[in-house]
């Protein structure tokens, strides 16, 4: 019904109903993923991210949370911007963020009746989550979270490395054990 699969390459060239955005609380643009959805998806994004209202001043999406877009020059369909949180260490709440950030997503994804989602591996960037942890949580809260729901959904996980790719199919594995 529900699958999970770990793919290498860029998540701005899959062929999926939504391609989740490691955005930031503006979603106008940054760097790493964010900055590959923009200049791929085109001038289209900016403008569609600008006219989401802002919740507080310079906060369009908070911590935690997703926003969609169209994809526009995309071959996905949607773009799901969700906002990660910054590494501080651990004890500031980061994994309930995180968490947030792919249970929200794949709500979001199913509210809007798609069945197809690519994420990439949400703070793991220049937000400084450690790599292995992120995947352990990620992994985690999607199993929980398509464990909810009856409607089948497909998730690939998009890696930007190699080892990245190598890690979460291992965790993936582990926790299918």
């Amino acid at each position: 019904m529900h699958s999970i699969s770990v793919v290498q390459g860029d998540i701005t060239t899959l062929n999926v109903d939504a391609i989740v955005n490691a955005a930031n609380e503006r979603m106008l643009g940054g760097g790493g993923v964010d900055g590959a959805v923009h200049r791929a998806a085109g001038g289209e994004l900016y403008e569609a991210c600008l006219a989401i209202p802002e919740v507080r001043p310079g906060v369009r999406c908070p911590t935690g949370s997703c926003e969609i877009t169209p994809g526009f020059a995309l071959p996905a369909r949607f773009i799901i911007h969700a906002v990660g949180p910054i590494w501080r260490g651990g004890g500031s709440g980061e994994e309930d963020l995180l968490r947030s950030c792919y249970r929200r997503a794949i709500e979001l994804a199913l509210r809007h009746e798609l069945t197809s989602i690519a994420f990439p591996a949400i703070s793991c960037g220049i937000y400084g989550y450690p790599p292995a942890d992120a995947i352990r949580v990620s992994i985690e809260e999607i199993k929980s979270t398509l464990g909810a729901i009856d409607k089948p959904i497909s998730v690939t996980l998009v890696a930007f490395s190699d080892e990245l790719a190598e890690a979460m199919q291992t965790e993936l594995n582990r926790q299918d054990e």
